[in-house]
């Protein structure tokens, strides 16, 4: 009995770190919340901005259709942008809870996946804002008119609307990662790349099918999606080469019989 009660003893350490860790994750959430709920309406400014400016001066409007359709759009607003604001608190404390349990080599070759890691997220997610939303609004715009005899006007509502905005940045946030888990993988030994270029025909196949699935059913959002998709694939295969080189170099200093 005696064994087995010291040897809970750093598990127990372990569940209050993770609990402590995790308390903090949620108070930065909570907090990061109650700014941007009192914020939401500049926040959501900014993500409407887009589409004020497709519609053009002095045109286009957002409505609700339920009465308390508009307070939980700011709501919805105040979640997203917790989760962005907070998101360096939780990578930080997920970090240091794993850390500990790491050799010194395995830090320094995890700690530069963690920090591409948002840099990537915000690329993807300012192409969707800067590039891909103007772009798409316009097109989607484009059908306004008459037809029939009859006018033909867009009148989005701002949920539908918030919903589609987080749906352009999640999918380009999240899509452009894939160097980072590709790179992951490599250095885990799960694949080289000699597979990767050999999986190229069938990247370029999952790529409009993930393009088809997290976008509008639009081929121009598609192919916005789909083509940075397969340039950052062939980005990665290059920078898989540099990794494979320099681990080479540094395998063959330790030894050179190797």
């Amino acid at each position: 009995m005696k064994d087995i009660d010291e040897s809970k003893a750093p598990l127990l350490d372990h569940l209050i770190e993770l609990r402590g860790r995790l308390l903090k994750c949620v108070w930065a959430l909570f907090l990061t919340g109650a700014v941007c709920f009192y914020f939401s309406d500049k926040i959501f400014a900014f993500l409407v901005h887009p589409l004020k400016e497709a519609f053009g001066d002095g045109g286009g409007r957002l409505v609700y259709t339920k009465l308390y359709e508009a307070f939980f759009v700011q709501v919805k607003v105040a979640i997203f942008g917790a989760f962005c604001l907070s998101f360096p608190i939780i990578a930080n404390q997920l970090w240091a809870f794993v850390a500990p349990g790491l050799y010194a080599k395995e830090k320094k070759a995890l700690l530069p996946f963690l920090v591409m890691t948002p840099v990537l997220f915000l690329m993807g997610a300012s192409l969707a804002y800067f590039v891909v939303m103007p772009t798409a609004f316009h097109f989607f715009l484009q059908f306004q008119g008459n037809s029939g005899g009859l006018a033909v006007e867009a009148l989005p509502s701002t949920d539908a609307y918030l919903t589609l905005v987080m749906q352009f940045i999640l999918a380009f946030g999240i899509s452009f990662l894939m160097p980072v888990l590709l790179m992951l993988l490599n250095r885990a030994g799960f694949v080289t790349r000699a597979q990767l270029i050999g999986l190229r025909r069938y990247m370029i196949v999952a790529a409009f099918i993930a393009a088809a699935v997290l976008t509008p059913p639009d081929v121009v959002s598609q192919l916005m999606l789909a083509i940075p998709l397969l340039l950052l694939y062939e980005i990665t295969i290059v920078a898989i080469w540099f990794t494979d080189r320099r681990r080479a170099k540094e395998i063959e200093a330790i030894d050179p019989s190797a």
